[in-house]
């Protein structure tokens, strides 16, 4: 049996743990997200976003890249809004067979927003891919919160 390695990452947001959790599963939110750029980071042309939001549900995110289209998918395993939502994340079929690649996001209140935190759990043989694995899901989380941003100053 091998051993797992785990990548985190913490965000706080200005927004309700409501408003963070539904930008994870609203298709119309999520390629908006997804498409914001965030200062010195590239933006991405996002080309498919499908979500069947429900426990056993899959999605599938894709955007192109110098290499091609990239394309990330996975089953949701627990969907407890606002508080936490529990996924498989997969970019090869080999992965997909193996099933190990399990990220939680959780979402805890605060006076003036929330707090997400992600955990991608994976095997141990990803064990160099920890920290760009972190910087992608704050990059992502990043994301939301310029998207946000954009929404708040749009009205």
């Amino acid at each position: 049996m091998t051993g797992k390695v785990e990548a985190k990452t913490v965000h706080k947001f200005k927004a309700s743990a409501e408003r963070v959790f539904d930008a994870w599963l609203d298709p119309v939110k999520v390629r908006s997200w997804a498409a914001q750029p965030v200062p010195g980071m590239p933006s991405f042309d996002i080309r498919r976003v499908e979500i069947d939001a429900r426990v056993g549900g899959k999605f599938t995110f894709s955007d192109m890249r110098e290499e091609g289209e990239a394309v990330h998918w996975g089953y949701y395993l627990e969907i407890d809004r606002p508080r936490k939502l529990v996924f498989t994340w997969f970019t090869s079929e080999e992965e997909e067979q193996e099933n190990n690649s399990v990220v939680t996001l959780t979402i805890e209140p605060l006076a003036n927003g929330c707090r997400a935190t992600i955990v991608h759990s994976m095997d141990e043989r990803w064990a160099e891919y920890v920290k760009p694995t972190e910087t992608a899901w704050a990059f992502m989380l990043r994301q939301i919160d310029m998207d946000f941003a954009a929404e708040t100053n749009g009205d």
